[in-house]
C-alpha cells in the first residue's frame, strides 16, 4: 500500500464484502486440529457415518501432518505435540480411510512411542481416549463427584471453579465415577502406543493429590445423609448442572469440549444415543463446522459477538459513519444480543442485573468483561438511542470488577489458589478466572475513552493500583487470552493512557521502552506461543500482522510525534497487509497455555486498522 489511507480504505472494503446478512461477521475461530480428531471420533464412536463430513476431516487433518508424521499446535512448537498427534493418529485410524500400515501413520506412530506414548497426552485426551476405551479409567477419581455438594462457605467447591472449568469438569466427574467407556466394531486398537506400565501412575499431576481428597472427603463427610444417597444426589445435581446450561442450538454453554463430554455423560446416565437432547447436541457442534481453504473445521465455538463488536468499533475508528449500513447491521445485531438472562456469574456478583454480552453467536447466559467493553465500544455513538442497553453494560462491567482491583473474564473472584493443589492439569487456565492485565487494561481503556472516567474515580484507581503492581521487571505485562506479553502491554498502555496516567509516568515508558527493544529488523514484532509456557517473552523470530499492531497502537498512544520505531511498523504494517505465509494463520489468541490456541481470521484486518487509523488521525490529520 502507498499511504495509510489506502491501507484503510483497502481493509475497510474487505471488511464490507464479509459482512454477513444477519450484520455479523463469521470469520473461522480456528483452534488446530483437535476438534476436528474429536469430531470424528464422536461420530465413530455414536455410529452416525457422516462419511462427507468425517471425510473432509481426515484430509485436513492429514493435510497438516509434519514430515517426522507429527502434529503441532503452533510452527515453531519444537518437533510436534504428543497429545495433538495421538487425537489425529486415533482419529484417522477411527475415520477408516486410512489404516496401521500407511505410512504417515507408521511415522506418527513412532513420534508418539518416542514421546512417551499414550501415558505422556495431556489429561483431556487421556479422558477422550478412556471414554472410548483405550485408556485405563484410574481407580480413584481425580475429583470425586461429591465435590458438586459441597457448600459455597468452604474453600474448595464447585462455585469456586471458572463457569468453563465448571462447564467441562460436571461431565467429566460423571464419566469418570461412572468410568464410563463405549467402543464399536470398527474401534481401532491403540494398545501398542502404551508405554507407561503404571497408567494409575500417569494420571496422577500432584504430589499433594492426598491431602487434597482427604480436604475434600472431609467436606463430604460433614454433609447431612448416607453415603449412597449423597453419591446418587451429587450425580443428580452434576446432571441438572449440565442440562441447566444447554443453550437454544443444544450444545452445553456454546463450547464443543463440554458438548462433547456431555454427549457420554448422559450416556453414561442411561440416556439413549436416539434421546433428543443427544440428538439436539451434536445438530449444535455440526452447526458451529467452517470451512477453511475448501475443508471443514470443527469450531470450538463461534466468534461473531467478538468479531462484530470489533470491527464495529474499529470501522468507525477508521471513520465509517454510524450511520453507514455497514455500522447500523452490526450494531443491531450486537444489540439483539445483549443478556437478560442471570448466568452463574450471579453467584459471586449477586447485586447486579444482566447486561453484558457472550462472545459466541448463540450465547445467552455466558457474558464475558472483554466482550461487553467491545460491544459497548461499538455502540458508543448511537448511546441516545439506546441509553437502556448502554447503561445495563457498563453497570454489569462496573460489579464485575474482582477484590484485587483487576478484572476477571467471566467471574467475580473465582482465583482461589487452592487449585494449585488439585490433580489437574493446566489447572491455573481451566478452573480459575483471575484478574488479568489484558482485561483489566482494556476495561480501563473503555471507560477512560467512553465514560471519561479518570485516575481519581475509585474503580479506576483500583484498576491502575493491580496493574501497576503486576507489571512484569522487564517493563512488560502478561495478557492471558492472547500471545502474550506484546499483548497485555498493548492493552495496559491504552488503558492507563486513557485514564490519565500520563505517558512520562515511569511505568509507561518502561513499557514503552521494553516494546522498543523487541523490534525486528523488518520494523515489525512478532511473539511465540511458547512465551506462556515459559512464563517469559519469547521472540517469535519473524514479524506478524497482528502483534506488530497491537505494539504500534500502544508506541502511538504513548507518543507526541512519531518516532523511528513508530514509522519503520507503520512501513511493515502497509508493505504486509495483503501477504499470506504462516504467520498470517500463526495463532494470536490462547485458552489454555500450552494446550489451547487460536488463530481468529477477523485479526489481520481488525488490529492493523485499529493502528493505521490512530496513527492517520494523530499524526496526519493535519
Amino acid at each position: 500500500m502507498d499511504s495509510t489511507k489506502n491501507g484503510i480504505e483497502w481493509i475497510i472494503e474487505i471488511l464490507r464484502k464479509d459482512q454477513s446478512p444477519d450484520g455479523s461477521w463469521n470469520y473461522p475461530f480456528e483452534t488446530g486440529l483437535s476438534t476436528d480428531s474429536y469430531m470424528i471420533i464422536l461420530l465413530r464412536t455414536l455410529e452416525l457415518n457422516d462419511e462427507d463430513l468425517i471425510q473432509g476431516l481426515a484430509s485436513r487433518i492429514i493435510s497438516r501432518q509434519e514430515k517426522n508424521g507429527a502434529w503441532k499446535l503452533y510452527y515453531d512448537e519444537g518437533d510436534g505435540n504428543v497429545s495433538s498427534t495421538v487425537e489425529a493418529y486415533y482419529a484417522l485410524l477411527y475415520s477408516g480411510y486410512y489404516n496401521k500400515e500407511d505410512k504417515r501413520l507408521r511415522a506418527a506412530k513412532k513420534f508418539i512411542l518416542a514421546n512417551g506414548g499414550l501415558g505422556e497426552a495431556s489429561m483431556f485426551t487421556k479422558i477422550m481416549l478412556s471414554i472410548t476405551g483405550q485408556y485405563k479409567w484410574p481407580s480413584y477419581s481425580p475429583l470425586p463427584i461429591e465435590l458438586i455438594l459441597l457448600p459455597l462457605h468452604l474453600p474448595i467447591n464447585f462455585y469456586k471453579f471458572s463457569v468453563f472449568g465448571r462447564a467441562n469438569l460436571a461431565p467429566i466427574m460423571i464419566l469418570s465415577e461412572k468410568k464410563f467407556k463405549m467402543q464399536t466394531a470398527k474401534s481401532p486398537d491403540l494398545s501398542d502406543l502404551q508405554t507407561h506400565r503404571d497408567v494409575e501412575d500417569s494420571w496422577v499431576r500432584s504430589a499433594e493429590l492426598r491431602s487434597v481428597f482427604s480436604f475434600i472427603e472431609d467436606g463430604v463427610k460433614n454433609l447431612l445423609g448416607l453415603p449412597e444417597q449423597l453419591h446418587i444426589m451429587a450425580l443428580e445435581r452434576a446432571k441438572k448442572y449440565m442440562l441447566e446450561h444447554i443453550e437454544v442450538d443444544g450444545t452445553f454453554s456454546s463450547y464443543f469440549s463440554s458438548t462433547f463430554l456431555m454427549i457420554f455423560a448422559l450416556l453414561a446416565l442411561g440416556y439413549k444415543k436416539s434421546d433428543p437432547i443427544i440428538l439436539k447436541a451434536i445438530d449444535g457442534i455440526l452447526s458451529m463446522k467452517c470451512e477453511i481453504n475448501g475443508l471443514p473445521h470443527m469450531q470450538y465455538t463461534t466468534a461473531n459477538v467478538w468479531n462484530t463488536s470489533l470491527i464495529g468499533f474499529v470501522t468507525q475508528t477508521a471513520g465509517v459513519s454510524p450511520e453507514d449500513p455497514l455500522i447500523v447491521k452490526a450494531n443491531r445485531y450486537l444489540l439483539e444480543r445483549q443478556h437478560h438472562k442471570f448466568g452463574d456469574w450471579v453467584i459471586h456478583n449477586p447485586t447486579s442485573l444482566p447486561g453484558g454480552w457472550g462472545f459466541s453467536d448463540v450465547n445467552t447466559i455466558l457474558p464475558d468483561v472483554d466482550d461487553t467493553t467491545a460491544v459497548l465500544r461499538s455502540i458508543s455513538r448511537v448511546v441516545p438511542n439506546e441509553l437502556q442497553a448502554w447503561d445495563r453494560g457498563i453497570s454489569w462491567v462496573f460489579s464485575m470488577q474482582n477484590e484485587d482491583g483487576g478484572w476477571p473474564a467471566f467471574e467475580k473472584n473465582a482465583d482461589t489458589k487452592l487449585i494449585d493443589f488439585l490433580p489437574i492439569e493446566k489447572g491455573e487456565f481451566l478452573l480459575s478466572d483471575p484478574s488479568t492485565a489484558d482485561l483489566t487494561g482494556r476495561t480501563l481503556e473503555f471507560f477512560g475513552n467512553y465514560t471519561n472516567l479518570t485516575r481519581n474515580h475509585e474503580s479506576i484507581k483500583k484498576g491502575v493500583k493491580w496493574l501497576l503492581k503486576h507489571q512484569e521487571k522487564d517493563g512488560s505485562w502478561y495478557g492471558r487470552w492472547g500471545i502474550c506479553y506484546i499483548y497485555g502491554t498493548w492493552s495496559v498502555i491504552t488503558g492507563l493512557l486513557a485514564v490519565s496516567v500520563p505517558s512520562s509516568h515511569p511505568s509507561v515508558q518502561q513499557a514503552v521502552k521494553w516494546l522498543q527493544t523487541i523490534q525486528n529488523e523488518d520494523g515489525g514484532w512478532g511473539e511465540s506461543c511458547q512465551s506462556d509456557s515459559k512464563k517469559a517473552y519469547v521472540p517469535l523470530g519473524t514479524s506478524t500482522l497482528t502483534q506488530t499492531a497491537w505494539a504500534l497502537d500502544a508506541l502511538i498512544a504513548a507518543t507526541d510525534k512519531p518516532t523511528s520505531e513508530i514509522r519503520k511498523g507503520i512501513s511493515y504494517l502497509l508493505s504486509s497487509l495483503q501477504k499470506e505465509d504462516w504467520t498470517t494463520a500463526y495463532p494470536k489468541g490462547q485458552g489454555m497455555g500450552g494446550a489451547f490456541y487460536i488463530h481468529y481470521h477477523s485479526y489481520r484486518y481488525i488490529f492493523p486498522l485499529l493502528a493505521l487509523s490512530h496513527y492517520r488521525r494523530k499524526f496526519e490529520s493535519s
